[in-house]
């Protein structure tokens, strides 16, 4: 005998009943309708959840300014990925991709599952929420698997991220892209394990979490695992007034990696 609805979400979500569930929908919707009622303006706009604004909200360890979207949580590299995605290829186009989006963050996550030509696995070390549980340096699937992957602020978490970077490699497809940003603050990636106080990551690396600080070699290093890479620059090819508008870093690229 098949499992009722009721059986089938308590599977998937342990400890949730289906009338729960109902009544988070209808919070979730009715928090994100306050909020654009809330913010509304005509100052900016954001790409992701196409919210207009009166404000992007201030954001980070050091308060960056018009950083966060109020109603779907983006902050400038989440819009400007999902403005290269969506405008620079093919990803919302038949056929339908498989993606593996790791460390999945959730103003993303909503419209790549919806979008109807993405197959997304979202997959983290320790992250309750996602699909797969997994550890990059060990990716728990076979090689060329997927057409992309995206990978956000993550191997700045990692000691070893080079074999991180090859396990990416070894899941793509040949012909297949990833984006694998990493916040860039030095002019070579500086990196010592024997670093492990707090304070002193944070001032070395620019956060507590952090095991290195990258440099303008880190592009290198991907082409070394063997990425083509292209820094792309989509900020530099918009108008200053629209790169204000759409709360984006004018000077920020995407490591835009395919494999031949």
């Amino acid at each position: 005998m098949g499992l009722s609805v009721k059986e089938i979400v308590k599977t998937i979500v342990p400890g949730r009943s289906l009338p729960n569930l109902r009544s988070f929908y209808w919070n979730s919707v009715l928090l994100t309708t306050c909020r654009r009622l809330r913010y509304f303006g005509s100052s900016f706009h954001c790409p992701i959840c196409k919210s207009h604004l009166r404000k992007f909200l201030a954001f980070g360890l050091h308060s960056r300014p018009n950083a966060r979207c109020p109603v779907c949580g983006s902050l400038e590299r989440h819009r400007l990925t999902w403005l290269f995605m969506t405008q620079r290829t093919d990803l919302l186009s038949p056929p339908t991709k498989k993606m593996l989006h790791v460390a999945p963050e959730l103003c993303l996550e909503r419209p790549l599952q919806k979008s109807g030509t993405v197959q997304c696995f979202s997959a983290d070390l320790a992250g309750e929420s996602v699909m797969i549980q997994m550890d990059l340096t060990a990716i728990c699937f076979p090689d060329r698997t997927f057409d992309v992957i995206y990978c956000s602020h993550v191997l700045e978490h990692i000691p070893d991220d080079w074999k991180a970077m090859r396990e990416m490699f070894r899941v793509l497809k040949n012909g297949g892209w990833a984006i694998i940003q990493v916040p860039i603050s030095v002019r070579t990636t500086y990196e010592d394990p024997t670093i492990t106080s707090p304070k002193e990551r944070e001032r070395l690396f620019g956060q507590q979490d952090h095991v290195r600080a990258y440099g303008e070699d880190y592009y290198d290093r991907l082409r070394a695992c063997g990425f083509t890479v292209e820094r792309e620059r989509l900020p530099a090819q918009l108008e200053p007034a629209t790169v204000r508008r759409l709360g984006l870093i004018p000077t920020e690229e995407i490591p835009f990696c395919t494999k031949d």
